[in-house]
């Protein structure tokens, strides 16, 4: 594929698939570990929905590498500067070294204060550090696989990724009942089983991309002078990959408010909202896709200066991704019974997940245009915006929705009702802006480009 000449809707085609199915097993695997939690029992199906704030902080982490790696790789192949694509790449390995340090600490140092804070029973807050316990400790494979799948996703190559996300997903389908329940000499180990069987199946995925990676072309030309830490490269990835980490760092935030109000109604409708997000996380799928696409697309047109190809992918992903909510969203409504009752035979259980995916179900076509409008920023290196309308999404609307629901004495539907306006209010917002700057900056580039 040649990102720079060949036609867009075919490249976002091409590119988007492979990493939809990708992201779909990705997913599927997060649903089997939510599927097993349910057959211990409703609590621990609980405390792995609100670990998800918690373990947030991981996948936030994983984006921003992979966004900046992806962006600023992406961008030197676009300028043709071989030297500057092999610095940037080894420094993002560096620099995912370094973060996954730090989330490591955090996350074994404030997981505990975390569960308290949304209001969680002992048992719960027992339950669910067993999991996020293994999960921080093995965070650094996480980060290496994303790190190293950067210069891959900036070639274009999203089909190495799909392959093995496929093969986590099956090996965590094998690991975790035989984990979680006991096989033969191996003890059974509940929901400390379900985050060893979630590192092991990381730990292939490193594997395989690292033998992929060494196989590259452009990898064989690393010389010791890239391999020599340089200020600049971290200061360009720390300020392209902080913003959105840190923004979307505020979706725990935002998760973390809204388990802390539907906990007022107790664990069995935490169990449920937890199952009805699992679903939500698979409808959205084809959009991460598209946005994977978007950012690998736009990235090397911004750094050739096409800035005509860049302004007709955003608008032909937003068209795809819009139409293919629309559609996920009426299956989502219709079906939201059958679907929740997969994860619980509870009664309560499944009710709650059943009303929360109705109303879900409405705000759904509004979410392409925040992930892809954010995309769009972040492949020509304004993080800044993508940071701050992630704080807008993630921080100040949950805390909005909260406090004007806490103010009427909303219940657990009205809560979500005024959610999902909300969201509808600040996606035509952010809609209208990237309007403006599309209007105002790269149309103006492209006149002094090409007079």
């Amino acid at each position: 594929m040649n990102l720079l000449k060949d036609q867009i809707p075919k490249l976002v085609r091409k590119l988007a698939v492979p990493a939809m199915v990708g992201t779909l097993f990705q997913t599927l695997y997060n649903i089997v570990d939510t599927f097993f939690a349910g057959k211990i029992s409703p609590e621990a199906l609980s405390a792995l929905s609100k670990s998800f704030p918690i373990y947030f902080i991981i996948i936030a982490t994983s984006i921003g590498v992979t966004v900046a790696g992806t962006s600023l790789i992406g961008n030197s192949i676009g300028e043709n500067d071989k030297n500057k694509t092999l610095n940037y790449f080894t420094h993002i390995i560096f620099y995912g070294i370094i973060v996954s340090i730090v989330i490591t600490y955090l996350g074994l140092s404030y997981s505990e204060k975390v569960f308290s804070l949304m209001g969680s029973t002992k048992e719960v807050t027992l339950l669910g550090l067993e999991y996020t316990n293994i999960i921080y400790s093995g965070s650094i494979i996480f980060i290496l696989v994303v790190a190293l799948n950067s210069l891959l996703h900036a070639e274009g190559d999203t089909k190495t990724y799909r392959n093995v996300l496929i093969l986590s997903f099956f090996l965590n389908i094998i690991l975790n009942p035989i984990l979680i329940f006991g096989f033969f000499f191996i003890p059974a180990m509940g929901v400390k089983g379900i985050g060893i069987a979630t590192i092991i199946a990381q730990l292939v995925t490193l594997i395989i991309i690292l033998i992929k990676v060494l196989k590259n072309s452009r990898v064989k030309e690393i010389t010791k002078e890239h391999l020599l830490p340089k200020f600049l490269f971290f200061k360009n990835i720390f300020f392209q990959s902080m913003p959105i980490t840190v923004s979307i760092c505020g979706y725990s935030i935002a998760a973390a408010i809204i388990f802390t109000y539907v906990g007022q109604s107790g664990e069995y409708a935490t169990a449920g909202y937890g199952a009805g997000t699992r679903i939500e996380q698979v409808v959205l799928l084809p959009i991460l896709g598209i946005n994977t696409a978007i950012i690998s697309i736009i990235s090397q047109n911004y750094g050739a200066k096409n800035f005509n190809r860049i302004k007709e992918t955003y608008f032909i992903a937003l068209k795809y991704a819009f139409i293919i909510m629309v559609t996920s969203g009426i299956i989502v409504f219709t079906s939201a019974n059958i679907i929740t009752s997969f994860f619980s035979s509870d009664p309560e259980v499944i009710e709650y997940g059943k009303r929360y995916l109705k109303i879900s179900a409405f705000v759904l076509p509004a979410y392409p245009i925040f992930f892809l409008s954010n995309g769009f920023f972040m492949a020509i290196k304004k993080s800044e915006i993508a940071m701050i309308s992630n704080f807008f999404r993630n921080v100040m609307n949950p805390i909005l929705v909260f406090y004007i629901a806490k103010y009427i004495s909303a219940s657990f539907n009205t809560f979500f009702w005024i959610w999902v306006v909300i969201n509808w209010f600040f996606s035509m917002l952010y809609l209208m802006i990237v309007f403006y700057y599309l209007k105002s900056r790269l149309e103006k580039s492209s006149a002094v480009v090409h007079p």
